[in-house]
């Protein structure tokens, strides 16, 4: 049996960061969030504004990437454990058939084993639809986790930076049809949330 699952692995930055207005008069403080270089504010009609580009945060976002991996890897395990069940049931099902061509089994035993079929194909259908809801709450919660990620490191960065909007960018579906790479602190951003990622698990060795 294909396609037993959706592909479920759209684990994604692109829309969690549409628009973040950042607090400009968060002046001073110290950021702590990695290597990070210190480019100026670039004022654009009275406010200082950077943006994101969104298509490289998430390839180059080593955490994003390893989920998608983690995700993409647990969805083929699932449907491959779905397909051994319905293999197997559906060669139980042409045997009992093959028996009844037969004429080996009783009308009882019959009826007796379509009820068993019935009930397996059942249990599968609920199977999979638990599997399915696993899978898309644990992508949800990470979604959610990968947002709090992003706003927490927007916010420290910006301690230093005082931009008043940083937007999001991406080659397809990005509100922005042109943007100057003068404004650009993707590179800041992709450094500092890596070393923050692995900063995160040094600490839990």
């Amino acid at each position: 049996m294909k396609n037993v699952f959706v592909v479920l692995y759209t684990v994604s930055l692109s829309g969690l960061l549409m628009l973040s207005a950042c607090n400009g008069n968060n002046k001073g403080g110290s950021a702590t969030t990695g290597s990070i270089s210190a480019t100026s504010p670039v004022p654009v009609g009275g406010a200082k504004i950077a943006y994101v580009n969104m298509d490289s945060l998430e390839s180059k976002y080593e955490l994003l990437k390893a989920k998608r991996e983690d995700f993409k890897a647990r969805e083929e395990q699932m449907e491959q454990e779905l397909q051994r069940s319905y293999q197997q049931m559906a060669s139980d099902a042409q045997e009992v058939e093959k028996k009844a061509r037969a004429n080996t089994l009783t009308q009882t035993e019959y009826e007796t084993a379509n009820k068993r079929l019935n009930q397996q194909d059942q249990s599968l259908k609920i199977r999979k639809q638990t599997l399915t809801d696993q899978l898309m709450k644990e992508q949800e919660d990470f979604n959610k986790d990968l947002k709090g990620r992003l706003d927490g490191f927007l916010d420290e960065y910006n301690k230093t930076h005082n931009y008043d909007y940083i937007l999001s960018y991406s080659y397809a579906g990005s509100p922005l049809l042109y943007v100057n790479k003068q404004y650009d602190i993707t590179k800041d951003v992709v450094d500092g949330m890596n070393a923050r990622t692995k900063k995160d698990a040094e600490k839990k060795k």
